[in-house]
């Protein structure tokens, strides 16, 4: 089975250096150009997604239509992949005092944002999704595709590949890269 993973394209907080997560924010026009890029690579790929998964965020659905449309697999939106809730960092600039808080938080994998959430929160729904998926799909040598965030694509590499707190804490993909991860069972036991 193979499970393809990407971020949204370029949104205008992107543009603006700000972070975002639960804020529902468009695609920039860049964003749009990275996305109909991204459908354009990924229908040369020999093994074309035959679902695509999708955070139900403005910026990914967008993203996971012009995909859709150009090789015609459904969108099913899932909760689960949507962007961490980074509390009250929502809408910080980047370079600024408030951002360094923000990037101390993140090295710690259990503390909740302020108003937010914990990367342990982001693993259990992210890691309870995957296996879902998994169970479901790889019987069948399935081939599909995620579009979500930057957080929870961190957290979609945690799953499949081993990773220090550095690596983690360092990941984090472009805007429309597309990342393939192979999958024949879960690597995580559902409860």
């Amino acid at each position: 089975m193979k499970i393809y993973s990407t971020r949204h394209g370029e949104t205008t907080r992107n543009a603006e250096r700000r972070i975002s997560g639960r804020v529902d924010v468009p695609l920039s026009p860049i964003g749009l150009e990275q996305a109909h890029a991204l459908a354009e690579r990924i229908a040369l790929e020999t093994s074309t997604p035959e679902l695509i998964v999708a955070s139900p965020m403005t910026r990914a659905q967008d993203t996971a239509k012009i995909v859709s449309d150009r090789i015609g697999a459904p969108i099913v939106t899932d909760l689960r992949l949507i962007e961490q809730d980074y509390g009250e960092y929502e809408g910080v600039y980047i370079g600024t005092p408030r951002f360094d808080e923000f990037l101390e938080n993140k090295r710690h994998f259990a503390l909740r944002y302020p108003g937010g959430e914990s990367m342990l929160d982001v693993a259990c729904r992210v890691f309870s999704l995957l296996d879902e998926l998994i169970s479901a799909y790889a019987p069948e040598n399935k081939t599909l595709l995620l579009v979500s965030h930057g957080g929870v694509s961190r957290m979609i590499n945690a799953y499949f590949f081993d990773m220090t707190n550095d690596e983690y804490y360092n990941f984090l993909p472009d805007n429309c890269e597309l990342l393939l991860y192979e999958a024949d069972q879960p690597r995580h036991r559902l409860i």
